[in-house]
């Protein structure tokens, strides 16, 4: 996350937090005023899918003010998201203890409060979910489990990790994502909580989504699903994650996942790449809050280095294929290119692409955000496409 050769310390941390204007569109894990919480899990029958909107369209969303100064090329429907979380007024993620900021609004609101403003209709998907607790080192964990109506399977799985710098955001925020996979690509996805910091210190993440990911392998059967056919896929943190699970595979002689979907990676100990100087002070996630994340996450800033982290330091031969998806105006979107270029050095297999005119987060906003729903559906054909191989 930061680079070697420019050493992460406090005097570092103070003098980023001073350089960057942090405005209220931070995004963050949970409900406002609720606390570090999972809704219960529920499973609900619905009796078809589809994508019509009723009332208003995306294509309807203005947004009311002026394109921000660093992202000319933005969308109308991206900006107008990026608005809306900014109407809460939040206070700055790094301004915040972590328990603080999981109380702060997420994107996710901001996409809900608009469609019920616009009186968008939700798309219904095929798809039942149900809890599950399973233990590991030291603890329990949660897990989501999203599967296919109408069929009694076995169903491809695919293990799906949450962003949120392995600090905040938890299964509801990117439950969106997770759903509309298991129902576009008509797979079991098990979406897990995996502990976080600062409660839970690296590598406890990796560990956590590497014991869940050994235990679909084991189970799938279980839960409707194909032993023989298993992804991994992750946002952000948890694209590092999604990578870290074909590695980890890899090295412990465990079966390797099928297929990779990165989205948006943390890969990188550079923090002075290009799309990191670009986007500085982008939203809703900016240079000052990987900082932030770098510093609550690890027990000790050398650790940035480590590969789990810094996967362009790992070794990534022998991986299944990748794909790897990126936003334009995102700090990250370096990190997404050169992860691809090293893996193709390693001979991986890698489709990536890039979408123009949105941030950060902007995968699971396909309600709203039509390139979002466009990654999405690529996203969806890559798995299917390694599921049939």
């Amino acid at each position: 996350m930061i680079s070697s050769n420019n050493p992460f310390n406090k005097k570092h941390l103070k003098q980023g937090m001073a350089m960057l204007i942090i405005t209220a569109a931070s995004f963050t894990a949970c409900k406002p005023g609720g606390g570090s919480t999972t809704t219960t899990d529920s499973t609900a029958a619905v009796t078809q899918t589809t994508d019509t909107l009723t009332g208003g369209t995306p294509n309807s969303l203005k947004p009311t003010g002026p394109k921000p100064v660093w992202a000319p090329s933005i969308k109308p429907q991206m900006q107008a998201v990026l608005e809306k979380l900014a109407s809460y007024h939040d206070k700055p993620i790094p301004q915040l203890n972590a328990a603080e900021a999981r109380k702060n609004h997420t994107p996710n609101d901001a996409v809900m409060a608009i469609m019920k403003e616009n009186n968008i209709a939700v798309p219904v998907l095929k798809v039942d979910t149900m809890g599950k607790d399973i233990p590991v080192t030291g603890g329990h964990i949660r897990l989501r489990i999203y599967t296919p109506q109408g069929s009694e399977g076995p169903f491809p799985v695919i293990v799906y990790y949450h962003g949120g710098g392995f600090v905040i955001a938890d299964l509801d925020v990117y439950d969106a994502s997770a759903k509309s996979l298991a129902d576009q690509v008509g797979a079991v996805v098990v979406s897990v909580a995996y502990r976080m910091a600062p409660e839970m210190k690296f590598p406890t993440a990796h560990n956590d989504s590497f014991e869940a990911y050994q235990w679909v392998v084991k189970n799938a059967a279980s839960i409707k699903g194909d032993p023989k056919m298993i992804a991994v896929a992750g946002e952000s943190a948890g694209g590092n994650l999604a990578a870290n699970m074909a590695i980890m595979a890899r090295d412990k002689g465990i079966m390797a996942p099928k297929h990779v979907l990165s989205v948006y990676p943390i890969a990188s100990a550079d923090m002075f790449s290009p799309s990191y100087n670009k986007y500085i002070d982008a939203k809703p996630l900016d240079k000052a809050m990987m900082m932030w994340f770098a510093k609550i996450y690890t027990n000790n800033l050398a650790e940035v280095k480590d590969p789990r982290l810094n996967l362009l330091a790992a070794n990534l031969k022998g991986l299944p294929p990748f794909t790897i998806i990126n936003a334009e105006l995102d700090p990250l979107q370096s990190d997404g290119e050169m992860l691809a270029t090293k893996l193709k050095a390693a001979g991986v297999i890698v489709n990536h692409k890039l979408y123009n005119g949105v941030t950060h987060e902007f995968f699971g906003m396909g309600a709203i955000v039509p390139d979002a729903k466009d990654a999405m559906d690529y996203a969806a054909s890559q798995l299917k496409s390694a599921f049939k191989k």
